[in-house]
């Protein structure tokens, strides 16, 4: 019952908001080819992972200082995987680490600065180790139009800073038995992006912006960032998918309007899930034996599907051309992606040079 009761108060709330969907149309179908788990909604990250021992694993998870960043990284832990945390700012990572039973490192990641990007994969890559799982979770939502360096603040910070971070770790997912790139993206992305998809032509978002519009597109650029790796990393041992958490009442509506935030929350104390609950899709598609082989996949309620309609979720041709795209607006910020030499490594860690 309280299943039924969750999805008919998430129509409700969808019928509600209604005319800020643009692909209402869009429904989601089981994908062919991908073991289905006996996992739901009402799963929790700690559920997901029961009986795992991640021992001798490690993961990043970006934006660990709270929400489903923060559980993620907890449940992580917990299992014996080593977590490299990071947060806006060291000391809220500090903080947040220091919080888990478990191994866990702080580092500073602020998306919309490169530098700090370039300088948290530099952090991660001076361990000269392996990394199995680099979870992209951290991101923005709301706030009035700003930009970066011409581009959109969402799409930078949700994108752009993703972008870079997995360009420079590529190497150390290489290094492990079986990298996993996990990128939290949003429902947002078929619901609510611009109909045409990305918009090439328009990244500073100067026409009919909206805070909403913007997340949505930037989410969009989540999956098909996702789905364009996956296409690059075929024959490697390195999987890339995307996902949805769940509707969530986060910090990461801290930008909202106080009216914003309190329907948001409304919406999400009746539709929504709990933090744990959150954090349990996340962990299913970085942890998940069943998925080892699974790439270029968008998983909801910790199982893959396609989303039919008229949307751009699985748009092979935009996600090339925003590889492309991404790349050069990031030209300075990464390094050459190379299969590592495995002479120069034992056990997974690189020899020291004299």
């Amino acid at each position: 019952m309280i299943l039924d009761r969750r999805r008919f108060l998430s129509v409700a709330a969808a019928a509600v908001t209604a005319p800020s969907l643009s692909a209402c149309g869009d429904v989601t179908l089981p994908a062919d080819g991908v073991p289905r788990s006996d996992f739901d909604e009402d799963s929790t990250a700690e559920q997901v992972t029961d009986g795992m021992d991640l021992k001798g694993k490690i993961a990043v998870v970006t934006g660990c200082t709270s929400g489903i960043g923060f559980e993620t990284m907890r449940v992580l832990a917990k299992r014996g995987c080593y977590v490299i945390g990071t947060g806006r700012t060291l000391e809220s990572a500090q903080q947040a680490c220091s919080r888990v039973q478990g191994v866990t490192t702080p580092v500073q990641l602020e998306l919309s600065d490169f530098d700090s990007v370039a300088a948290c994969a530099d952090a991660v890559r001076s361990l000269n180790s392996p990394v199995d799982m680099l979870i992209c979770n951290a991101g923005m939502r709301g706030g009035e139009r700003q930009t970066v360096n011409g581009i959109e603040k969402h799409f930078v910070v949700n994108h752009l800073g993703h972008f870079i971070l997995v360009y420079r770790l590529l190497e150390r997912l290489y290094l492990s038995w079986q990298g996993r790139v996990v990128v939290v993206g949003s429902r947002a992305a078929y619901r609510s992006a611009p109909p045409d998809g990305i918009r090439f032509d328009d990244l500073g978002a100067e026409r009919d912006y909206s805070a909403g519009r913007a997340y949505a597109h930037s989410k969009l650029a989540n999956a098909l960032f996702s789905l364009e790796l996956a296409r690059l990393l075929k024959g490697t041992r390195i999987t890339s998918n995307s996902l949805h958490p769940g509707l969530i009442d986060t910090n990461i509506a801290r930008n909202e309007s106080a009216l914003a935030r309190g329907a948001f929350g409304l919406w999400t104390s009746l539709a929504g899930k709990s933090i744990e609950q959150g954090a349990a899709t996340s962990c299913y598609v970085a942890t998940s034996p069943l998925l080892g082989s699974t790439s270029g996949q968008y998983f909801e309620d910790c199982n893959a599907v396609i989303v039919a309609g008229d949307n751009h979720m699985h748009d092979q041709e935009q996600a090339s051309r925003l590889w492309l795209l991404s790349e050069e607006l990031t030209r300075d910020y990464l390094v050459e992606i190379r299969r590592p030499d495995w002479n120069e490594f034992e056990n997974g860690l690189r020899k020291k040079r004299d």
